[in-house]
């Protein structure tokens, strides 16, 4: 059974459960409208936006906070979401954002690669929802290796606007033999 809150360590990032604690730190990262200029929920900046996103991702269990080693930094978060046992299993990593002073620096990358060698272990895919118009993270999901399939999903945002989303896959082989392998 995936353990969806583990504790990943990498050379430059730290992965722990995210904790009640976390708001302030985790706000004032999230506070940079241009981190979600492309992204569906481009008001998440705002607070009460965010407020229900923290909630959420709280209530989730799957939610994994970000830590820059170098200085104890909180910078982003992610989490794993869902959990499909059928045909060998699936695991969605997503709501990801990162502080744009760690973008474009390896830290993504290294958080995805952690993320995956924990969930590979235990399911036989993950996958990446992203919105249709949302070319950063497409292009990032792209670069460690994702494979974008025909499976599309709408989802709700907040405001009832209904926004398109593209999945990416990466199964275990796509990992093993992929760039972050």
């Amino acid at each position: 059974m995936l353990k969806r809150q583990p504790v990943l360590e990498g050379e430059r990032v730290l992965l722990r459960p995210l904790r009640p604690d976390d708001w302030d730190a985790l706000l004032a990262v999230a506070s940079d409208p241009l981190i979600w200029e492309q992204h569906p929920a481009h008001d998440r900046w705002r607070e009460p936006v965010f407020r229900a996103f923290f909630d959420d991702a709280m209530a989730n269990k799957g939610a994994l906070v970000a830590i820059d080693k170098a200085d104890g930094a909180v910078i982003g978060s992610s989490r794993f979401q869902g959990l499909e046992e059928a045909n060998g299993g699936a695991v969605e990593i997503g709501w990801t954002f990162l502080a744009r002073s760690h973008w474009g620096s390896g830290f993504n990358r290294e958080m995805k690669r952690l993320m995956l060698g924990h969930a590979l272990v235990e399911v036989a895919e993950c996958r990446f929802l992203v919105g249709a118009n949302n070319t950063r993270s497409r292009r990032a999901l792209e670069k460690i290796g994702a494979r974008l399939t025909d499976r599309r999903e709408e989802r709700i945002m907040a405001g009832g606007t209904i926004i398109p989303h593209l999945t990416y896959v990466i199964s275990r082989e796509d990992f093993a033999q992929g760039p972050l392998g």
